[in-house]
C-alpha cells in the first residue's frame, strides 16, 4: 500500500521544480557548494558520492555525467523509476535515509540528503539519518543536509494563503509561530537552532550554513517575468549573499554543510 508521500511524489514532480526559475536558483546554488568541495578530491572517478533521497536524479544524475562515481537512494519507486530511465551510470536502490545498511561505514567521499530531512517530522529521525549519513561518509568527508525553513511556511501559507490563525488554534502552529508537524502533513519546518541542536545530537561539523534559494521562492512570479540578463543579475546577487546569516532563516531552504569528524 503506498504511503501518503509515495502518493504526494506519485503526482509532484520534483524534476521540473528544480528545473523553473525558482527552482533554478536552488540548484545552481546546492551545485556550485557540491562543486566547491568537491575539488581537490583526485580523479573523478574515483570520487564516491552518495545522493539519499535522490528523488528524480536532478544532482545525481548530473555528477555521474560529469565523471563521478554515484550511488543514489530514494525511497519512492515512481521518483527512482525516472530516475533509472535517464539512461545515466548512477547505481540506484529503492531505500530509506533511517538505514543504509547496505554500505559500509567510511565508503563516501560526499553524501547528500537534499530530500529526507523535508520528510521527517521528528527530532529523532532527523539525528538517525544525519548519524547514518555520517556512518557511510569517509572520514574528513563531506555531508550537504537540505532543510525547509518555519519562516518560509508561516508566511506563505499561514499568512500569505490565510490558514495562520486556523493553524494556531488547532495546534499546527504553537504560541512562539513554530510549525508542529505529523506524519500527515509531509513536510517538516525548522529553524536555525533545530539544525544545530541535529547536528550536535549526530556528533557532526559544521563548515558553513547557507541559503539555498533565499527569496526566490517569495518572487516566483517576479522571477519568471524578469529577462534573461535580469535574471543571471538575481543569480549573481543571490549567490553574493547565499552565506550571509541575517537571510538564512527566511528562505525557503537551506543547506548546511558539514564534515566528519577526524
Amino acid at each position: 500500500m503506498a504511503t501518503e508521500l509515495e502518493k504526494y511524489y506519485n503526482k509532484f514532480c520534483e524534476d521540473k521544480r528544480l528545473t523553473r526559475r525558482h527552482g533554478q536558483v536552488e540548484y545552481i546554488t546546492s551545485m556550485k557548494y557540491i562543486h566547491q568541495y568537491l575539488e581537490g578530491n583526485g580523479n573523478k572517478s574515483e570520487v564516491k558520492i552518495l545522493d539519499v533521497g535522490a528523488g528524480t536524479g536532478r544532482y545525481s544524475v548530473q555528477l555521474a555525467r560529469e565523471g563521478y562515481d554515484v550511488t543514489a537512494v530514494e525511497l519512492v519507486k515512481y521518483n527512482l523509476g525516472i530516475l533509472k530511465s535517464k539512461g545515466s551510470n548512477v547505481k540506484a536502490y529503492q531505500g530509506t535515509a533511517l538505514n543504509l545498511s547496505r554500505f559500509a561505514e567510511n565508503t563516501f567521499d560526499m553524501t547528500l540528503v537534499f530530500g529526507p530531512m523535508y520528510h521527517l517530522y521528528t527530532f529523532e529521525d532527523k539525528v538517525q539519518a544525519l548519524k547514518e549519513a555520517k556512518r557511510v561518509t569517509k572520514e574528513g568527508g563531506i555531508i550537504l543536509t537540505a532543510y525547509c525553513m518555519n519562516e518560509y511556511s508561516i508566511l506563505t501559507y499561514g499568512f500569505k494563503e490565510n490558514h495562520i490563525c486556523d493553524s494556531l488554534k488547532s495546534g499546527k502552529v504553537d504560541a512562539e509561530f513554530h510549525v508542529v508537524a505529523e506524519p500527515e502533513d509531509l513536510y517538516d519546518y525548522v529553524r536555525l537552532e533545530d539544525i544545530s541542536r541535529i547536528n550536535e545530537a549526530a556528533g557532526v561539523k559544521r563548515i558553513k550554513l547557507i541559503s539555498a534559494d533565499g527569496p526566490a521562492n517569495y518572487m516566483r512570479q517576479t522571477l519568471n517575468a524578469m529577462d534573461e540578463e535580469t535574471y543571471r543579475t538575481f543569480i549573481e546577487y543571490h549567490l553574493s549573499t547565499c552565506e550571509r546569516y541575517e537571510l538564512l532563516g527566511a528562505s525557503a531552504h537551506t543547506l548546511d554543510i558539514l564534515q566528519k569528524n577526524q
